[in-house]
């Protein structure tokens, strides 16, 4: 750092160089939203940052942070990185009450790809049943960020996207936890990871089977709202329910990412994506016709895997045969623990596929040849199970 930035006293802690040139910095940014950033000045400080110093400058400096996101026409990148930084130790709550509703929407919003990630950030920050329930409550913000995730052109986007929303309804759950074995679980011979990283287990440990269930308030909300489940079926469609039409690269990226979404919940609540939604009332559809009443009579999972992917697009059938050796993989596992839902995971299985097969001799025959990928140990299992459900 330069010799001539003064250093700034925070909480009687080691002084932050560099914090008042920053501070003005912001404001400059505030009153100019074409200023440019400047990244030195951002980085000196962040360099510093501690969990101890942190505290004391939320007050001042996130406002000037998510004013600056709100407004600024330039590549938020920069401020991005701060933010994060300053968010790092902090609660749902608290985030919520420095970045609003309307400013996270605006971040959804934004085509800065940092700005989506900032945004889901602070949705991932919802830890607890409670914190669900309050993100729960907000459905024009889920709205947005179903859009985002399924919609973003970039591939981090998406890919943070179905984490933090795996990770929410994981939190939600109202089913027993898995008792994920000590050993990896794997999938075509790979240790397989639910992609968590909000601080979950991970596949090597026992999962708590002590901590809180959720209440199931987030999955009632995407199923029970017309407008949250339209828009979860119908942009893997290539359609928004604005009205707007996806090109064929954006449609198969949203594909893709409900594929890779859907086994991590089918093996953490099988009944959750396997139920279909209620039947919206004529009022909630202010007496039209709903346009996704298709997708609504089955559930979720059997949506993804019978009637969104168009097979002759050769790239989408080998990602939906992906998808079916992953969920047969991690199915036997949830039907191994399951006990007297065995059965109920066992048949209701054999009846997707049993559909799915039909004329699709690729699938067939990347599912007899499943457990020769797997590992030694397992492969004796995936193949009982899979002609228990294959036949």
């Amino acid at each position: 750092m330069s010799g001539n930035i003064v250093p700034s006293i925070v909480d009687g802690n080691v002084p932050i160089a560099g914090l008042d040139q920053l501070s003005a910095h912001l404001d400059e940014a505030i009153q100019d939203p074409d200023a440019d950033f400047k990244p030195k000045l951002f980085d000196d400080v962040e360099l510093q940052l501690t969990e101890s110093n942190v505290p004391p400058l939320l007050p001042t400096l996130l406002p000037k942070l998510t004013t600056i996101l709100l407004t600024t026409r330039k590549d938020p990148a920069v401020p991005v990185s701060l933010s994060l930084r300053l968010l790092r130790h902090v609660s749902f709550t608290q985030t919520l009450s420095l970045a609003d509703e309307t400013a996270l929407i605006t971040a959804f919003n934004s085509p800065a790809p940092s700005a989506n990630l900032l945004a889901m950030a602070v949705l991932h920050k919802a830890t607890t049943p409670a914190d669900i329930a309050i993100l729960a409550s907000m459905p024009r913000l889920l709205e947005h960020f179903i859009r985002r995730w399924l919609s973003a052109p970039q591939v981090e986007v998406g890919e943070r996207g179905t984490r933090v929303l795996g990770d929410l309804l994981e939190i939600d759950s109202q089913s027993p936890p898995l008792r994920i074995p000590r050993e990896a679980i794997t999938v075509n011979g790979v240790p397989w990871t639910n992609g968590s990283t909000n601080g979950d287990h991970g596949n090597d440990e026992l999962v708590d089977i002590h901590k809180p269930r959720g209440e199931g308030v987030l999955w009632r909300r995407l199923t029970h709202n017309v407008d949250l489940y339209n828009l979860l079926v119908a942009l893997p469609l290539g359609r928004d329910i604005s009205g707007e039409v996806l090109d064929d690269r954006q449609t198969s990226l949203a594909q893709g990412r409900l594929l890779r979404l859907l086994p991590r919940l089918a093996l953490r609540d099988f009944d959750l994506v396997t139920q279909p939604p209620p039947k919206p009332s004529d009022d909630e559809l202010m007496g039209g016709v709903d346009p996704e009443a298709e997708a609504r009579q089955s559930g979720l999972l059997q949506f993804v895997a019978l009637k969104m992917v168009d097979k002759s697009d050769l790239l989408m059938h080998l990602s939906l045969i992906d998808f079916f050796e992953t969920l047969v993989s991690l199915l036997r596992v949830r039907a191994k623990e399951a006990g007297s839902s065995s059965q109920h995971i066992v048949q209701t299985l054999r009846e997707i596929l049993l559909v799915a097969l039909r004329g699709d001799d690729e699938l067939r025959a990347a599912l007899k040849r499943l457990p020769d990928r797997t590992v030694e140990e397992e492969a004796e299992d995936l193949r009982l199970f899979i002609a228990s459900v294959v036949g």
